[in-house]
């Protein structure tokens, strides 16, 4: 999830201009893109204390200075997901997937770093969540590699014939919540939300609906769970594998014998999507 957006002509001025940048490594860039990012979320942290959060209006006036649209796939833009360094650096050759792919494969090749949703379900096992609040909170921002926009959905439906209904229910329902505070179960609106979608944000009619929904139904609380483990997920300097899940995984996630993508089912070609970005049709 990014949090801001990066001036590219700011950025590349602050290391001196191309012909600098050009005489770096690409770690040496990403560690700079990072430290560049560090201050900026300062920066916006700062202006958000003083109330000085963007406006609806505001956030629409900067599309058409933005090199690609918010809502892509962190596989189609280098390696971050808010397509600021692929003004930089082209994106990397991915490695390529075995014959039956399977979910630990995807979480290594194309869901990698992963560290937000290693973070939230690390979480939810730590405080004694069920396993299938678990592995919802371990898949449900998977689907960023894909898409962003209406990711909840995205995600549920990827997901959707290899797990049970209420793993489905709590990804697809996570992302309508996040727009609502319970604080009850312990999630408050996120003070980043100010900045992302405007101080004057108001959730689409979808939305709305959708959390009117969840919020009456027997799971409710499995989705709600979701969102309070993927708030507060963002520790930069936290390190978590995919290890002490893998047990949940064989236990809750039907890995098809053919492999993901070639299993012939409703989703298969989303999959392989994953598996093949750089496919031209």
């Amino acid at each position: 999830m990014a949090l801001i957006e990066i001036d590219r002509r700011a950025f590349i001025t602050s290391l001196g201009g191309m012909a600098a940048i050009s005489l770096m490594s690409h770690e040496a860039r990403a560690d700079a893109l990072e430290d560049y990012t560090i201050d900026r979320l300062d920066e916006a942290l700062a202006q958000q204390q003083q109330g000085k959060y963007p406006t609806v209006a505001q956030l629409e006036a900067q599309i058409e200075t933005r090199p690609s649209r918010r809502g892509v796939g962190n596989l189609f833009v280098n390696g971050r997901g808010d397509a600021t360094l692929d003004h930089v650096a082209n994106v990397k050759r991915l490695e390529p997937m075995s014959a039956k792919p399977t979910l630990k494969e995807f979480f290594e090749k194309r869901f990698a770093p992963a560290n937000h949703v290693l973070q939230s379900a690390n979480r939810a096992l730590k405080t004694g969540m069920s396993e299938e609040v678990v592995l919802a909170c371990l898949l449900h921002d998977t689907v960023h590699a894909l898409i962003k926009v209406d990711h909840g959905w995205w995600g549920a439906q990827l997901y959707e014939p290899y797990v049970s209904p209420k793993v489905t229910f709590a990804i697809r329902y996570h992302q309508a919540l996040r727009f609502y505070p319970d604080t009850e179960a312990g999630y408050e609106y996120p003070e980043m939300y100010y900045n992302m979608f405007g101080s004057d944000y108001e959730p689409p009619p979808h939305v709305a609906a959708a959390y009117k929904f969840a919020r009456k139904h027997k799971w409710y609380m499995h989705s709600r769970l979701v969102t309070v483990n993927d708030l507060y997920a963002f520790d930069r300097n936290a390190v978590v594998t995919i290890d002490p899940f893998i047990d949940i995984i064989g236990r809750h996630f039907k890995q098809p014998k053919e492999g993901l993508g070639n299993d012939n089912s409703p989703v298969a070609h989303m999959w392989r999507t994953l598996a093949n970005p750089d496919s031209p049709l």
